[in-house]
C-alpha cells in the first residue's frame, strides 16, 4: 500500500485530531507552525509541539528525514514535519535559516500574500521577483536542506525561485489557475516550468482554491489532479490539503492581517464570507484522506500514479530535499 502524506495542514491541534490521523492511516503531515510570528514566538510554538510529542508518543513524533515517514508506518504513528508560511520567523537574519532547520523546520514560504524581505506575494500589484536578500536566503535554504515553498507568492517571484534555486522547490498547496482562477492558484506555464525543474506541486482542498468552492465534487477535484499530473509530471504531484480543522475564525483573520495592517483584509474571502469556508462534503478531516484514492482512479490515473499522488511522491521529494547539500 502506498504511503499517505498530506503536504500542508494548519489545524487547531488536539488529541482528537492526532487520533483522527491514526484512524485515517496518515503516515506524515507537513504542519504550519508559524505565519507572522517572530523567531522567538516560533520557538514557543515548537515548545508546544515538544509537549504534544511527550504527551502522545504513541500517536505522533517529530519528523526530520524521509526515513521518519517509514518509521511512522512501521510503528503505527504519524510523523509531523514543521513548516512556515512566511519568512517572518527568520526576521532579517539569514543565520536563523540554519538554526530553524536544526530545530526541525523543513519548509519555508518566501512570502505570505504580501511583499516580504525575500520576494513578492500573490496579492501585490507589482511582482518584483526575488530580492537581494531573497537570493541569498534561497541559497542558504538550499545549503541546509530547507525547502523553498512558493504557495503564496507571485508569478514572477515563483519563476525566479525556480531558476535561482539549485534544488527543486515546492508549491505545497495550490491548484492550476486554468481549472479555477484564484489569485493563489498557478498558471499552466508556471506549473510546466515547475515540473521541468524537478519541483513539486501539492494540491489544495481549501474551498477558495476550488472550482465551485465548498460545493466542489470529489470527481471535479480528481479530474483537476489528472490535469496537474499532465502539467507537472506523474512523479511530482501530491496532496497539500490546507486543512484548517477546528480553527476559530479569529485565526483566519490572523493569517490575513497579522500585524501589517490596522484594517481587516479579507484575502480570498469577502465581508460577506469573512471566516473559514466550509470544507467540501467529501473532506472534513484526516479520516477522509484515503478516500481520495478511488476518485483518482476514476479520473483515469493508473495505480502507480495514484500511489504517487497519495503520498509516495512526497516521500521521494522528502528524500532529496531535507538533507544538507553535498559539497563537491
Amino acid at each position: 500500500m502506498s504511503y499517505l502524506i498530506d503536504g500542508l495542514q494548519y489545524a487547531n491541534w488536539s488529541e482528537k485530531i492526532f487520533r483522527e490521523m491514526r484512524a485515517g492511516g496518515v503516515d506524515a503531515v507537513h504542519v504550519t507552525i508559524t505565519y507572522h510570528e517572530t523567531f522567538r514566538e516560533t520557538v514557543l510554538v515548537i515548545e508546544q509541539w515538544n509537549r504534544w510529542f511527550e504527551q502522545f508518543p504513541d500517536l505522533i513524533f517529530q519528523g526530520r528525514t524521509a526515513d521518519d515517514v517509514r518509521r511512522a508506518r512501521e510503528t503505527g504513528r504519524t510523523a509531523i514535519f514543521f513548516g512556515s508560511q512566511n519568512p517572518s520567523c527568520i526576521e532579517d537574519d539569514i543565520g536563523l535559516v540554519e538554526v530553524l532547520h536544526t530545530l526541525g523546520l523543513r519548509f519555508m514560504q518566501l512570502t505570505y500574500n504580501n511583499q516580504s524581505l525575500l520576494a513578492s506575494g500573490c496579492y501585490e500589484d507589482d511582482d518584483t521577483g526575488l530580492t537581494r536578500m531573497g537570493r541569498q536566503v534561497v541559497a542558504e535554504m538550499n545549503r541546509v536542506g530547507l525547502v523553498v515553498d512558493m504557495s503564496h507568492s507571485g508569478e514572477r517571484s515563483t519563476f525566479e525561485a525556480i531558476e535561482h534555486s539549485t534544488r527543486p522547490i515546492t508549491i505545497s498547496h495550490a491548484n492550476p489557475s486554468s481549472w479555477h482562477a484564484a489569485l493563489r492558484n498557478k498558471s499552466d506555464d508556471l506549473l510546466r516550468a515547475l515540473g521541468k525543474s524537478g519541483g513539486f506541486l501539492g494540491l489544495s482542498i481549501y474551498p477558495h482554491h476550488l472550482k465551485d468552492a465548498s460545493q466542489c465534487t470529489l470527481q471535479s477535484w480528481c479530474d483537476m489532479a489528472a490535469l496537474a499530473v499532465d502539467l507537472v509530471g506523474a512523479g511530482q504531484v501530491g496532496i497539500g490539503t490546507d486543512l484548517c480543522q477546528d480553527q476559530p475564525d479569529s485565526i483566519v483573520e490572523w493569517m490575513r492581517v497579522g500585524r501589517w495592517t490596522k484594517v481587516i483584509d479579507y484575502g480570498e474571502g469577502s465581508a460577506d464570507n469573512a471566516g473559514f469556508p466550509p470544507m467540501p462534503d467529501w473532506f472534513h478531516d484526516n479520516r477522509d484522506l484515503a478516500g481520495i484514492r478511488a476518485g483518482l482512479r476514476a479520473a483515469g490515473l493508473d495505480e502507480t500514479t495514484t500511489d504517487g499522488v497519495m503520498g509516495d511522491n512526497w516521500l521521494k521529494f522528502f528524500e532529496q530535499s531535507f538533507g544538507a547539500q553535498s559539497v563537491p
